[in-house]
């Protein structure tokens, strides 16, 4: 199985990369990763500078309210292409602009606006990532609630963190991981590696089919990280993990 990763804002493929290593390796042991670079060179400053080398790349520019976009179709397209030429992908994975792409991605494909001949994808993988904010682009992405298979990665310091909640409202049955920390891709403790393991194997068992939406949430279970306690119960709202430590 194929996830394709799209890093943050004015950052690169290899950051992406070092970003995750600090997860354990099993969670994706059973998937090929692609870390593909923006189309873009970063229009200014990146705020990794001085932490990891150049280059830096955009996928594409929006105005301080993040209503407006530049070179956003071309992106897309772009995208397609990539997916296309390089695919079939089982899954996306995105940090911050990286996540909110992928979002607006599998939000036109359950529309039939783009990949209109490429399988559904099957997973998401979300870390800070959010919504578009043009009403134009919202009513077609994010029309109906998407059935991929989908954990989001919400940071109770990230200047995102509304925003990313409120991506979540558009996937059926979305896996939450809360973490104390900020804007970030965060480390995990050892539930919530088991947490997303399990998750990334029944995606893998299902993968003959053609799709895995979310299903009636009946097997939920909520992981109290800091008490190292999992308690099996059927939820009312979406599956949540709480990382409650910080982690160095």
């Amino acid at each position: 199985m194929k996830i394709l990763c799209l890093h943050g804002f004015r950052t690169s493929g290899n950051f992406l990369k070092k970003q995750l290593s600090k997860w354990d390796p099993s969670i994706f042991a059973h998937f090929e990763m692609e870390f593909p670079d923006g189309i873009f060179a970063a229009g200014g400053k990146s705020d990794i500078e001085g932490i990891f080398p150049p280059p830096y790349f955009e996928w594409f520019q929006y105005n301080e309210d993040f209503t407006e976009y530049e070179n956003l179709e071309e992106c897309i397209s772009y995208l397609c292409e990539y997916i296309t030429s390089k695919g079939p992908f089982d899954g996306l994975l995105g940090f911050s602009q990286g996540a909110t792409l992928s979002g607006l991605l599998l939000g036109y494909m359950e529309q039939g606006k783009i990949l209109k001949e490429h399988p559904p994808m099957k997973l998401f993988v979300s870390i800070s990532g959010a919504k578009f904010r043009d009403p134009n682009i919202c009513s077609i992405a994010y029309k109906d609630m998407m059935k991929v298979k989908s954990v989001h990665f919400i940071g109770e310091k990230d200047w995102l963190k509304l925003p990313s909640q409120e991506l979540t409202t558009s996937f059926e049955n979305p896996l939450i991981i809360r973490h104390p920390q900020g804007h970030t891709v965060p480390r995990l403790d050892e539930a919530a590696v088991e947490t997303i393991k399990t998750w990334t194997r029944e995606i893998g068992f299902y993968s003959n089919e053609s799709c895995v939406g979310g299903g009636p949430n009946e097997a939920c279970k909520h992981v109290n990280i800091e008490n190292g306690v999992e308690e099996g119960k059927k939820l009312e709202k979406p599956n949540e993990v709480e990382i409650q430590k910080a982690l160095e």
